[in-house]
């Protein structure tokens, strides 16, 4: 009988790390702290945006974009978030520099 509990508890264990694991994954994902991944860079293209480079830092969005922000009807792209965050600081004084 004793075997049958051990294999029983192990089983639970084994189980109850596995439903953690998951949970903790989920959450992750709805809180926005999903980690990296190798497709995830692919979620914005440069056709999606209207701007070349990145503002900021001046990194062409063909390189990669990051993360994007959505200013008077247009979206940007930039290659990080910090540079996002330059960039939302004063919109009007990036866009007055590009023309």
């Amino acid at each position: 009988m004793s075997r049958y509990q051990l294999l029983f508890s192990i089983a639970l264990i084994f189980i109850s790390c596995a439903c953690n694991e998951h949970k903790s994954s989920t959450e992750k994902k709805e809180h926005g702290m999903e980690s990296t991944t190798e497709n995830s860079h692919e979620q914005f293209k440069p056709e999606m945006v209207v701007n070349k480079t990145d503002f900021a830092c001046g990194m062409p969005v063909s390189a990669g974009i990051k993360d994007t922000a959505q200013f008077e009807g247009k979206a940007y792209g930039f290659c990080s978030s910090e540079c996002k965050t330059e960039f939302l600081k004063t919109p009007s004084k990036y866009l007055a520099q590009q023309q």
